[in-house]
């Protein structure tokens, strides 16, 4: 029998309240759920809304707790039954770095408040960042601020700075640190894409970074972005191409180092093994 490979199916048979079109929203599997929250078109998006993978029905969970107000380009991952929610935008111009916890099971919103980091300030108010789970941390990269004093203007910084974020078992955050990181790390830039990548049995973790808009000039040069839209080469520095974090740990520390993955020709090298999805 030939395998003809992943095919594509659009889903047009379901049932319920079906969410309104949007982009900048996030979503999540929780087993035969899947979690949609937030995003905007004319008007940010504050419903949780969940679809059922098995009855094909969209419903609108009965949520009660600290409920978050809409957002836009946040971060959005999942842990178990549980969901973290970090930054994004919840009015034009207006970004934010709360962050909140979704009990699944009971649908319970709670507003968490972790320590900032020894001698550092918390991450800023941010939208478009990586947030990234692995293990019992969350890894937080770049995004872009707002630093216009006018609530209604919007001055764009893009940033380059690295947290990572402890999670509690079962509930709950630690605090905010910022790794000590070698190497040339990623340069800084909003709405690009991470995914953490370990070998079978959950050995040598890596976070690779990849894509993104950066300030400066577009292939016309106008205008105050530059999308990335394509993969032209593996050389440190070059912002279209992926960045690694080799994840290591000894008893008393956690080293990072950013490797950009290449090989001896110059070009990029697919992974050595096939990733373990079980890993985190």
């Amino acid at each position: 029998m030939i395998n003809k490979g992943p095919i594509w199916k659009r889903v047009r048979s379901y049932a319920g309240p079906v969410p309104r079109a949007r982009h900048g929203h996030r979503a999540v599997a929780i087993r035969e759920l899947v979690v949609v929250f937030g995003g905007g078109n004319e008007g940010i998006a504050t419903n949780l809304h969940v679809y059922n993978s098995v009855t094909k029905q969209w419903f609108l969970p009965a949520v009660r707790g600290d409920i978050p107000p809409g957002c836009a380009a946040h971060g959005f991952v999942c842990e178990g039954t549980r969901i973290l929610v970090f930054g994004g935008m919840v009015e034009f111009g207006q970004y934010t770095n709360s962050l909140y916890e979704l009990q699944a099971s009971r649908w319970l919103w709670k507003k968490l408040k972790p320590r900032p980091p020894r001698n550092a300030s918390p991450p800023c108010p941010r939208i478009g960042h990586s947030f990234t789970l692995h293990a019992n941390k969350c890894y937080l990269f770049g995004g872009m601020a707002n630093d216009s004093e006018d609530p209604n203007g919007n001055v764009p910084r893009y940033l380059d700075d690295f947290y990572e974020l402890e999670l509690q078992v079962q509930s709950g955050v630690k605090g905010w640190n910022i790794p000590e990181t070698k190497g040339g790390g990623p340069s800084a830039r909003e709405s690009h894409s991470s995914v953490v990548y370990c070998v079978k049995g959950g050995s040598a973790p890596k976070l690779y970074i990849f894509g993104g808009m950066v300030a400066g000039l577009n292939s016309r040069g106008l205008g105050d972005f530059s999308p990335i839209s394509e993969f032209k080469t593996c050389q440190p520095g070059f912002p279209g191409a992926p960045s690694a974090v080799k994840i290591t740990k000894d008893k008393d520390s956690v080293h990072i180092t950013w490797e950009p993955p290449t090989s001896p020709s110059g070009k990029c090298s697919p992974p050595a093994a096939e990733p373990d999805t079980t890993c985190r």
